[in-house]
């Protein structure tokens, strides 16, 4: 399975790059036009030699549409071939185990040998809606338990629950139970599960497990070396993984000129600010977010965002991310562009495609 957990690296690109979609919906931007941007970055990721296209888990929040990532893989699978699809997460403890064996299962089928399991144990959300996702308030004991949900997903993925378990008899399918497209012998074929996090847990239960591990640097970037380090200190090879293999989330935007890479993110920025104070909403306009009354406190919050968004002119995008693969040794970086006009973030994939020389010409997921 090692060989479909390590990308390939394409161009000038110091490791391989790929993709992180949040379907951001802007003010103005339906959540019909949010999803078929989503295909068209996708599409675009196939063609410029981007590795994986992958989704996160969120609710009740209006900025984003992506609260059903194996619905929206599904179609995504259906207008690709080659490019690897992924959830960035799916928030194991919202979810039975048995579910998202048989979710990715079904996408394992509808895109055999490449879908990818990316799984993380916050709510990806706030406690009253995460509360109504698990009909249950002990939230905090669903964080204590995902050692136990991951296992129970991995033994319905495998279908090798021991004779006596009270699962024994219970299939997920599709899977293996119901054999290879030949026939008569099992498919040991099944999509390579991640561990996504933001903090030490994770980091050590990957490494521990020997699984490969996605960081979230585009949210807690203070914590993306020594969570690394954890990972690699904790390693041990598996039957998955013989040495580490660690990818991790920025956010970069690159536009042809500075000033316009600086309005875009902006709107990034302040619906994240919005969101951490309790007002989250649809991604505000470029010029909602240039005439916003930033307090002082709502501008050292904004500078010390942006101060991680790698966002420029093409070649300083790609500068940045060479900085950041060098002082973290990330095996893999997945770029998300959280902003608000759909047109730009397809351009900013483009333009860092075309810094570093990757395959398709910029012309190509039109």
């Amino acid at each position: 399975m090692t060989e479909e957990i390590r990308g390939t690296a394409h161009g000038s690109a110091p490791v391989p790059l790929s993709v992180l979609d949040l379907v951001s919906v802007g003010k103005g931007v339906t959540a019909t036009e949010a999803l078929r941007t989503g295909v068209r970055l996708a599409r675009l990721a196939e063609a410029r030699g981007f590795g994986r296209y992958w989704v996160a888990e969120h609710h009740s929040m209006p900025g984003v549409a992506s609260s059903s990532p194996a619905v929206i893989l599904a179609h995504v699978a259906a207008h690709t071939e080659t490019v690897r699809l992924g959830s960035g997460g799916v928030m194991l403890p919202n979810h039975a185990p048995l579910v998202i064996a048989e979710q990715f299962g079904t996408l394992e089928a509808l895109a055999p040998g490449r879908v990818d399991i990316g799984l993380g144990r916050a709510p990806g959300t706030d406690g009253a809606t995460a509360a109504a996702l698990r009909r249950s308030d002990r939230l905090h004991e669903g964080a204590d338990e995902f050692p136990r949900q991951l296992a129970e997903l991995v033994r319905f993925l495998d279908d090798d629950f021991p004779e006596g378990h009270p699962y024994a008899g219970i299939h997920a399918v599709p899977g293996p139970v119901q054999g290879s497209a030949e026939g008569g012998v099992q498919s040991a074929h099944r999509p390579p599960v991640w561990l996504l996090g933001s903090s030490g847990f994770s980091a050590r239960l990957a490494g521990e497990l020997g699984l490969p591990f996605a960081f979230a640097h585009h949210f807690s970037a203070r914590n993306t070396v020594p969570a690394l380090q954890l990972y690699r200190d904790s390693f041990r090879p598996s039957a998955v993984l013989d040495r580490p293999y660690a990818l991790i989330g920025v956010q970069a935007v690159a536009a042809d000129d500075e000033r316009e890479a600086r309005r875009q993110v902006l709107t990034g920025a302040l619906s994240m600010l919005r969101l951490r104070t309790g007002r989250p909403g649809l991604v505000p306009t470029p010029q909602e977010a240039e005439a916003y009354p930033f307090t002082r406190p709502e501008r050292e919050f904004l500078d010390s965002w942006l101060a991680d968004v790698e966002h420029g002119t093409p070649d300083v995008v790609a500068e940045r991310l060479n900085a950041l693969v060098k002082r973290t040794g990330a095996d893999e970086l997945m770029l998300t562009a959280n902003v608000h006009t759909p047109a730009a973030r397809l351009r900013s994939y483009e333009l860092i495609a075309d810094a570093y020389g990757l395959p398709g010409g910029s012309a190509a997921g039109r």
